[in-house]
Formats: C-alpha cells, sequence, structure tokens
C-alpha cells in the first residue's frame, strides 16, 4: 500500500503532466524507446543536479535581487551541460555522436527550468527554506515523474499515430489532447 500511495504521489505532483512542461520532448522522443529512455535519464541528471544548484543559489540569493534567478539557474545549467559533454566525450568517444543530441535536447528543456522554479516555488510557499535533501528529492522526483510520464506517452504514439485516426488530428495535436485527458486524471487525485 505505501508503495502505491508513492507512485499516486508521484503521479499527482508530476510537472509533466499537471504543468505541461517539456511536452514536445516528450513528443520527439517518444518516437522509440531508446531515444525516450535516454532522453529521460538525461532530463532527470538535469533536474536532480539542477535542484542541488538552485538550493545554493536560493540559500545565497536575496530576495532583492531575485530577478537573477533566472540568470543563474541557466548558468547553473549550462555548467550541468558542458561537465556532461564533456564527460560523455571521454568516457563514450565511440558513441559521442550519438549520445550528443540527448544532452542538447534535455539541457535546456522547459522541463529542467520549470523544475527549479517550481522548487522555489514551493520552498516560498511553505513558509520555511527546504532542505538541501529536500531540493535534490524534488529534482529527482520530477525526473522520474518525467520518465513516468514519457512512458505513458510512449504507450499511446502509436496508436494516436495511426491511420485510425484522422489524418488532420494524427501525430502532435491527439497527443496533446491525450495528454489533457491524462492530466486531468492525475490532477483529480490531488
Amino acid at each position: 500500500m505505501f508503495l502505491i500511495n508513492d507512485l499516486i504521489a508521484l503521479l499527482a505532483a508530476n510537472l509533466i503532466l499537471s504543468r505541461a512542461l517539456g511536452t514536445s520532448t516528450i513528443f520527439i522522443a517518444a518516437g522509440s524507446k531508446k531515444s525516450l529512455m535516454a532522453t529521460a535519464f538525461v532530463i532527470t541528471f538535469f533536474t536532480s543536479l539542477g535542484a542541488m544548484g538552485a538550493y545554493f543559489i536560493d540559500l545565497a540569493l536575496p530576495s532583492a535581487l531575485s530577478d537573477l534567478r533566472l540568470l543563474l539557474y541557466i548558468l547553473v545549467i549550462s555548467v550541468l551541460y558542458v561537465l556532461l559533454l564533456t564527460a560523455v566525450y571521454y568516457l563514450y568517444r565511440h558513441r559521442f555522436e550519438d549520445l550528443r543530441k540527448y544532452v542538447h535536447v534535455s539541457a535546456f528543456n522547459c522541463a529542467v527550468v520549470g523544475t527549479l522554479f517550481t522548487i522555489n516555488e514551493s520552498s516560498a510557499a511553505d513558509g520555511i527554506k527546504y532542505s538541501f535533501g529536500r531540493y535534490a528529492a524534488a529534482g529527482l522526483e520530477a525526473g522520474a515523474g518525467f520518465i513516468i510520464a514519457a512512458l505513458i506517452l510512449t504507450a499511446a504514439y502509436r496508436k494516436l499515430n495511426s491511420s485510425k485516426v484522422p489524418a488532420s488530428f494524427r501525430g502532435f495535436p491527439a497527443m496533446l489532447v491525450y495528454l489533457g485527458i491524462i492530466s486531468m486524471a492525475v490532477y483529480s487525485l490531488r
């Protein structure tokens, strides 16, 4: 029962389905399971480590300079982007050309930046500052939610792109409607 409650809470709190962050990336990646999982895991990397960096930014940034938050978040993501590309280059040099596209698509995805702002908003709304561990957990939760949302969309991808769907509605429009219906179902679990 505990695991089911956690799964429902994860789905209900999911940034992807409740705020539609990163949907275009999921639609692109949903065409193949390999690209979907690679993109989802790289986004999880960015949301998790980016949230850890956001903790230190939120801790050190005075409220008078809160307008700099976006710039600083982008700076953290940029550093992670360069570090991940460098690591992929040195560890998987023979596959670098194949793997770098996942890093490029995932790094500056609105799901990553949206996660950092959502964690900040949640922290401010509670009235108490979240701990480093809570920031890290929220980043990991957002990444896991992205993976689950991507799997849900992948399950419907082939059916929504089949010849049974009218040509003018096939593809992106059908996926948006599907996402809206799933979002309402998940939102009702709150």
